[in-house]
C-alpha cells in the first residue's frame, strides 16, 4: 500500500498528529500503545498545533478583538467566526482535527467561548438556528474536544436530524434537495463514537451515505465541478472527493462498490514517489471554480499549514487511511 520511505516521512516526529494517525490508522497500533501515546502527548508541543496555539490570545480566542455586547452588536454576532479563515472558529476546527481535547486548558477556553457566545439558549444569535454546515462543523469540533454529552452539543445533533432532506442529503440554501457540498453533518456523525450514536443518528447516517454513494461522491449537476477533484486542507466548509472517501470509509462503507470511481481518481492522483499533493488552499479560486464572490471579499485570509502544489503529509496520511480501510473491507 505504501513503501517504507513514505511511511517514514509520515512518522516524522516534527508533526506528531500525522505520526499518531499513521501509527493508529495505517500501521494498526492501538491508541494505548506506548509509541502511539507518546506521539499523541506531543501534538500540542510541536508542529502545526503548537504553531496555531502560540497565536492564541489569553482569553482563548484569535482574531478579532473580543467585542462589547452593548457597543458592538455586529462584532458580537461575528465574534469567533470572522475574518475567514483565521478567526477562532476555523483554527479550532483544525485543532480538533489534529486531536486536541479540553484536557488542554487552552482548548477548554475555546469551548467555553463557543458555549457562551454561540450556543447560549435563548440568544437570537446562536448556532442552533444556523445552516447545517455551521451546525455540523460546531458539533464535530465540540465532540472531538470532549463535549459529546453536553446537552447543547446534543441539541446540535438534533438540529442535523431535523435538517436532513428527503433525498438523504443536506443543503445550506435550497430547501428541496441535498448537495454533496454539505458534508459537515456526516462528519459530525463520524466524530461520535459508535456507542453514542442513537438509532435516529444511525438511520440518518445510512440515508446520508446512500445520498453520496448514489452520486459516486462527485456526480452532481450537468458538469463536473473542478475544485471537487482537487485536494485541500484545511477544508473549512468546502467539499472534495477525498473528504467524501474519508467519511464514507470511516462510517463503515469501505466495501461499497460505488466508491470505485472516486477511488480510481484517488489512485491516479498519487505521485510517483507515493505521496499526494496539497492541490490548493481554500478559498480555491482555481480553474473551474465558481466562487467569484470570495475574490472580492477582502476579509478572507487563507489559513495555511502546508504549501500548495507540494507533497502533503495530511493529504497523504488521509489517502492511505482510506485505502487501508478499503483493503481491510475486502
Amino acid at each position: 500500500m505504501a513503501d517504507q520511505r513514505v511511511i517514514n516521512w509520515l512518522l516524522d516526529e516534527a508533526q506528531p498528529s500525522v505520526r499518531y494517525h499513521t501509527l493508529v490508522d495505517i500501521l494498526g497500533y492501538k491508541g494505548n500503545d506506548e509509541e502511539a501515546r507518546k506521539a499523541y502527548s506531543e501534538i500540542p508541543l510541536r508542529g502545526w498545533a503548537k504553531d496555531v496555539l502560540k497565536l492564541q490570545k489569553p482569553g482563548g480566542y484569535w482574531e478579532p478583538r473580543k467585542p462589547s455586547w452593548r457597543k458592538d452588536v455586529l462584532g458580537w454576532i461575528e465574534f469567533l467566526y470572522r475574518p475567514k479563515y483565521v478567526a477562532t472558529n476555523w483554527r479550532a476546527l483544525v485543532l480538533a482535527d489534529l486531536g486536541l481535547t479540553s484536557k488542554d486548558k487552552r482548548i477548554k477556553k475555546i469551548a467555553e467561548l463557543f458555549f457562551d457566545y454561540k450556543l447560549r439558549l435563548g440568544s437570537s444569535f446562536n448556532f442552533f438556528t444556523e445552516e447545517p454546515c455551521i451546525v455540523g462543523n460546531t458539533a464535530r469540533m465540540l465532540t472531538r474536544f470532549g463535549y459529546s454529552n453536553d446537552y447543547r452539543v446534543q441539541k446540535l445533533y438534533a438540529r442535523l436530524l431535523e435538517d436532513q432532506r428527503e433525498d438523504g442529503g443536506w443543503n445550506c440554501h435550497r430547501p428541496d434537495r441535498g448537495t454533496l457540498d454539505n458534508w459537515e453533518p456526516l462528519a459530525a456523525y463520524a466524530a461520535l463514537p459508535r456507542s453514542k450514536r442513537t438509532r435516529n443518528i444511525n438511520q440518518s447516517i445510512a440515508r446520508g451515505a446512500e445520498f453520496y454513494l448514489e452520486r459516486k461522491l462527485f456526480k452532481e449537476g450537468k458538469t463536473k465541478y473542478a475544485p471537487w477533484f482537487r485536494f485541500h486542507y484545511p477544508n473549512h466548509y468546502y467539499y472534495d472527493i477525498l473528504i467524501g472517501l474519508d467519511l464514507l470509509t470511516t462510517l463503515g462503507y469501505a466495501d461499497d462498490k460505488r466508491l470505485g470511481p472516486a477511488l480510481e481518481i484517488l489512485k491516479e492522483r498519487r505521485q510517483s514517489d507515493g505521496t499526494w499533493l496539497l492541490d490548493k488552499v481554500h478559498p480555491d479560486l482555481g480553474p473551474g471554480a465558481t466562487l467569484s464572490s470570495f475574490a472580492i471579499d477582502k476579509t478572507v485570509k487563507p489559513f495555511v499549514l502546508e504549501e500548495a502544489d507540494k507533497p502533503s503529509k495530511w493529504i497523504t496520511m488521509t489517502a492511505l487511511r482510506v485505502l487501508k480501510l478499503v483493503g481491510d473491507a475486502r
